[in-house]
This record gives structure tokens, C-alpha cells and sequence, in this order.
């Protein structure tokens, strides 16, 4: 017996027990099966109510993002159809990397309750504390040319800004290129690696961090002025699964917009979204450190600062450094 299709039932009647006869018949099934799955579910954390000769009310579920708890809420076509769940990781990336080298399926991704070697852009460490965030990984085969995979960056901040938001009393905001911010405190991370031949890009993995239930006290360090959590601004602890499922529903409607029709919108929400552009800003880069003023993005992701010689040059990947602007 599918277990989601047991939890879907429950949660279409939670405000009434259902009986053990009507599940029985509706997912036809023995009340043997009922049962064991309804055991079963226990185990798993979720609280279930039996009544006699009433039957099971679904009244609390577990704080976990397993497969299940994440199918429940997903509303997306190709996105998410296939998930892998792990309780603790060294990292999501490195789950989906070896999936994508075994054909794994566009849309799959990778879920984590812990991550315990989770990494930013530049190789930072990333504090993925159990049972506070969203660890996950996502895999996609984009059938455009390497020069545009920066393009596929800005598209997953847009994305994420946008799911999260349905979530805060107020908007987030992008630094460049795909930090995730609420008063300048940043609330997500994406990280995005790429395989290409020469001519077409072969697998994106885009990864992502959003921090969800973590309290005031839970980030040390100089965390605690630099990092926030939904839980934070909301004030309430938040359903990570259905975050999840929201994320997915975002992107999976802004990669279709992007495949279908280029660019362009893209571009212009994360133009209208961002916090960066008409800032001062220090970028480092490889090689140097340019600071000036942002102006744009350019139509393949890249960023144009103009310098204080009044010069313009672009940008392709650095990160902006936080703090006051030189005297």
C-alpha cells in the first residue's frame, strides 16, 4: 500500500475521523494493511488518533522533509519527481552529482535533514544545523550553451526569492548574484555547479540552503548579525516540506518561462528584486577586487559595474563584500 496515498486521505479529513472500513475501501486494501500502515506512520512521528468505531484522525505531523512528508504537498509536473531522503549527508550536491552521472532523471532531487560538509559559493562552509533548514539539490538538463549557464543562477535566486516570500510579512530582496536577504541578513544561499561539452550544457546542480526554524540564539558567531531564519520574521515555526513543495512550484514555472521564452523575464524580475544594482559595491573576483557602482546585468547573467575612473567592466563571478564603502 502507497503510504502517501494513506496520508493524503487522512489529511483531506483531518478535521473528522475516517474510518478504518472507508480507507480500507477507498485504497483497496485489507484493514489488516490499514493498520500496519497506520502503525507504520507512527514510528515515523506522525501523532494518529483511533477512535473506536470512529477511526484515525491525522493530528500532527513529524518535522521531517522524508519523501513522503514532501509528495504531499508537490504541485509540480517534472520538478521533484523523483527524491532522494537522507537523514545526515556530507552534502546534497554530492548525491545528485553521482545520480546525474548514473542518468539520473531531470527534476530529481536531493533532501537532507543534516548536512555535515555543506558549501557556499567559493568553497565556505555552510552551517546546516538538523531539523532548522532545508538542505536540498536539484538536478536539471538544460539544452542551452555554456555561455548562458550564469543565466540558470539569477533564474534560481528569482525562484527561491519568490516561494520564500509567500512566507514573510515582507519581501526579500537578491544580492548579487543569488543571496537571499531580509534586512540585509541573508536567509538563503544557492549554489550552482555545471557539466558542458563544448556546445550544449550538459546537467545543472543547483543547490540551496534556506535557513527556516532557527531561533534567536541559534546562529554563533558573526552569523548572528549576518544570517536570519523565516521563523525569525514569521514567528512561527514553518512546514519545511510544504517550503519544499513551493520552492518547486516556482522554479519548475520560471525554468519553463526561461526554456520557452529566453531570458528576458528573468532578467527583469531579478533586475526589479535585487538590492544590488545602483549600490556601491566591492566585488571580488579571482584576480582582483573592482569596486564602483552596479549598473545592469547583462542578457547572460554578468554584472556591469562602472568604476570610479568611470570606466564599465563586467563582471562574471565574485562575490560582493559586505560593509561600508571605502572613504
Amino acid at each position: 500500500m502507497n503510504k502517501n496515498r494513506l496520508l493524503q486521505l487522512l489529511m483531506a479529513h483531518r478535521d473528522r475521523p475516517v474510518s478504518g472500513q472507508e480507507i480500507s475501501d477507498e485504497l483497496q486494501v485489507s484493514r489488516t494493511a490499514v493498520w500496519k500502515q497506520i502503525e507504520e506512520l507512527r514510528k515515523n512521528g506522525y501523532e494518529i488518533e483511533a477512535a473506536s468505531r470512529r477511526g484515525y484522525r491525522l493530528v500532527r505531523f513529524p518535522d521531517r522533509v522524508g519523501t513522503e512528508e514532501i509528495m504531499l504537498h508537490l504541485t509540480t509536473e517534472r520538478l521533484g519527481c523523483s527524491i532522494i531522503y537522507n537523514d545526515t549527508v556530507t552534502s546534497t550536491q554530492e548525491i545528485v552529482r553521482e545520480q546525474a552521472e548514473k542518468g539520473g532523471v531531470e527534476g530529481l532531487i536531493a533532501v537532507a535533514n543534516e548536512q555535515v560538509e555543506g558549501r557556499g559559493r567559493l568553497g565556505r562552509s555552510w552551517q546546516s544545523s538538523p531539523e532548522q533548514g532545508i538542505w536540498m539539490s536539484l538536478l536539471l538538463r538544460p539544452q542551452v550553451p555554456p555561455r548562458y549557464a550564469p543565466q540558470l543562477t539569477l533564474l534560481s535566486a528569482v525562484a527561491l526569492a519568490e516561494a520564500l516570500d509567500g512566507y514573510l510579512p515582507e519581501p526579500t530582496a537578491i544580492k548579487w548574484p543569488n543571496d537571499i536577504r531580509i534586512h540585509k541578513r541573508k536567509l538563503a544561499g544557492i549554489l550552482t555547479e555545471m557539466q558542458a561539452d563544448m556546445d550544449e550544457v550538459q546537467t545543472v546542480i543547483v543547490g540551496m540552503g534556506i535557513n527556516v526554524n532557527q531561533a534567536d540564539g541559534d546562529f554563533t558567531g558573526e552569523l548572528a548579525e549576518k544570517a536570519a531564519s523565516i521563523r525569525q520574521y514569521a514567528g512561527v515555526r514553518q512546514s519545511r516540506p510544504q517550503i519544499i513543495a513551493s520552492i518547486l512550484k516556482s522554479y519548475e514555472s520560471w525554468y519553463n518561462e526561461y526554456l520557452t521564452n529566453g531570458f528576458g523575464a528573468v532578467k527583469a524580475a531579478w533586475s526589479n528584486k535585487t538590492d544590488t544594482l545602483g549600490s556601491f559595491i566591492q566585488v571580488e573576483t579571482s584576480r582582483q577586487t573592482v569596486e564602483g557602482t552596479a549598473l545592469c546585468i547583462t542578457d547572460e547573467g554578468a554584472l556591469q559595474v562602472q568604476k570610479t575612473d568611470g570606466s564599465i567592466q563586467t563582471v562574471h563571478s565574485g562575490e560582493i563584500l559586505d560593509g561600508p564603502p571605502p572613504e
